[in-house]
């Protein structure tokens, strides 16, 4: 959907998840066997995964000041289960977040999470104003108040609606 540059950093993994559902079009790259792929998933680890995703979404949407598109479990209570640990290199004394035997994804997720917390990056990951697209973005707009993924497609269908009904009540 959209032509933005990815996320920086692990956000990539949490919008390419996230964008693994195309709402308009009703299709779900996790019903793939190449999307299930790109993530490290079993065919039984998809009802997983859309449950993550979905909490994702309504998280972004929250980013962006917009209510969730639909009852989820909370996106806190799923990552409880993929705590993380602190691992210290004894050599050089660097840090790094490692999963405390969890779900992959879900751990690779917190991660990137916690991660992106630090840089202050997380609060710039948002979902798509547009009902029918919710697509996860980055937003790199200055003000960080991007409201859809692309000006070109959702924007411009929002600005054209709102145009066209702004005309509407001038000629009634």
């Amino acid at each position: 959907m959209s032509e933005r540059v990815p996320a920086p950093g692990d956000l990539a993994l949490i919008e390419a998840l996230v964008n693994t559902l195309d709402i308009e079009a009703g299709a779900d790259a996790l019903d793939t066997a190449d999307g299930r792929a790109s993530f490290g998933l079993m065919a039984h680890q998809v009802p997983q995964a859309r449950e993550l995703r979905e909490s994702l979404r309504a998280t972004l949407l929250a980013h962006a000041g917009h209510p969730a598109h639909q009852d989820v479990t909370p996106l806190g209570e799923l990552l409880a289960r993929a705590p993380l640990l602190i691992a210290l290199d004894a050599h050089d004394g660097s840090a790094r977040l490692t999963p405390a035997d969890a779900e992959p994804l879900l751990s690779r997720v917190a991660a990137a999470i916690a991660q992106s917390l630090v840089a202050g990056t997380w609060p710039r990951l948002k979902a798509c104003e547009a009902p029918t697209c919710h697509w996860a973005y980055y937003d790199r707009s200055p003000a960080g108040r991007g409201r859809w993924c692309s000006m070109a497609v959702c924007g411009a269908r929002a600005k054209m609606r709102t145009y066209r009904a702004r005309q509407a009540g001038e000629t009634s």
